[in-house]
């Protein structure tokens, strides 16, 4: 099986339930893998992470996706994300980058932890209540999706009465980050994406009227003083990624993690004893079933190479995280689950300019909640048939029910 064979398997529903077997055999064909005319597998760590950190390697923006197929200006959801830091390269990605980075701070971060635990108890309460006589709870929609919706919420400055309403919309956006689907699966993308630009629209109007002290105030406050700066249509664009990723992230990390820990009773009671930590976990977690298994990059120079072979300007590469993450030249036995390993790199939030701004974040999450969550269900076990999302690059559980009796 070529390069080109294994990405057709990956886009079938077998090969996104478990892509790890096909991850195995392109690295198999080496760490970086003709998967086509001009268009690469990158699958060893080592490769991956230098692709990750060579600004010569950019995103395949919005512009370059109009110039392969004028058909993308069409779709909302593409020309959303095209006008995100997610699909930018310099100057204009470093530009507004920063910007959202001088509000995105470690300390504001770090202020939330009291009001990330505060909610951590109330919907382990409400799991508790839900769940009294028995019957299965769906962690997924009781904890993984409102946990980090109401965090990432509250650092943006969205109303609590809003809160609940983005899961759905969410899913149908992000549709639109899959690789190699076709453009006619994009409808539900294109209005979640013209509903949540109209909703952050109708919020950055209010709080020029009504200050606070959230992100959506001080980035609106930016783009009011200076479009040049920082545009309206930049200014929505980065808000609805900063939604849609400061949550699905985490719902995924969290529910991968719980179903981890069904598989490995062992690990829940090291975890509740002390003997493992809940950072160690959540770095085991990102390594062994990373949330984000896939990302893209497109050669902006001559004369790249990747780990000896030569890429030519304009080769579109797919980087392969979730095999980088088990790539046996950088871990030991990386099919165990192991989360007593002490040189876990895990690449799942990404590399350089790019690297996720929210990795802080959704670690604080993870590591607050799974101590919590083993501590106060004593006998949480599964309460019947997962459900995985049918994704590749967001790899996650669309149900998860548990019993916590």
């Amino acid at each position: 099986m070529d390069g080109a064979a294994i990405v057709e398997r990956m886009m079938t529903t077998e090969g996104r339930t478990d892509p790890y077997p096909l991850y195995a055999r392109a690295r198999g064909l080496g760490p970086v893998v003709p998967a086509g005319e001009g268009a690469y597998l990158v699958t060893g760590y080592a490769a991956v992470n230098k692709v990750l950190r060579t600004p010569a390697f950019g995103m395949v923006t919005g512009d370059m996706m109009v110039g392969f197929d004028a058909q993308y200006a069409q779709h909302e959801s593409l020309v959303l994300f095209g006008r995100s830091i997610l699909q930018r390269n310099a100057p204009d990605q470093p530009r507004v980058r920063s910007l959202i980075a001088s509000v995105f701070t470690a300390r504001r971060v770090a202020e939330l932890r009291p009001a990330v635990e505060a909610a951590v108890g109330r919907l382990l309460d409400e799991m508790a209540e839900q769940g009294a006589d028995g019957s299965p709870v769906d962690f997924m929609d009781a904890f993984a999706f409102r946990l980090p919706v109401g965090v990432v919420c509250e650092l943006l400055g969205v109303p609590e009465r809003d809160r609940y309403r983005f899961r759905g919309l969410a899913s149908d956006l992000t549709v639109a980050l899959e690789m190699f689907q076709s453009l006619d699966d994009l409808g539900e993308a294109d209005k979640a994406a013209v509903e949540l630009s109209r909703y952050f629209l109708e919020l950055t109007g209010e709080r020029a009227a009504d200050p606070r002290d959230d992100l959506v105030t001080d980035l609106a406050r930016i783009a009011a003083a200076d479009d040049d700066r920082l545009s309206v249509e930049e200014l929505l664009a980065n808000l609805v990624l900063l939604l849609v990723a400061g949550f699905e992230t985490t719902t995924n990390l969290l529910g991968n993690g719980l179903a981890l820990l069904f598989r490995h009773p062992e690990v829940a009671d090291g975890l509740r004893s002390g003997a493992l930590t809940p950072a160690g976990f959540t770095d085991e977690v990102l390594r062994f079933d990373s949330p984000v298994q896939a990302t893209a990059r497109i050669a902006l120079a001559e004369d790249l190479a990747v780990e000896g072979l030569p890429v030519p300007l304009g080769s579109m590469l797919t980087l392969l995280i979730g095999s980088a993450n088990h790539d046996p030249a950088r871990y030991e036995r990386p099919e165990v689950f192991d989360p007593a390993r002490t040189d876990s790199q895990p690449l799942s939030f990404g590399g350089g300019t790019h690297y996720c701004l929210g990795s802080q974040l959704a670690r604080m999450e993870a590591e607050i909640a799974v101590p919590a969550l083993l501590d106060r269900f004593p006998r949480l076990a599964p309460g019947g048939v997962a459900l995985r999302r049918d994704r590749l690059i967001l790899r996650g559980y669309e149900t998860l029910p548990v019993t916590v009796r």
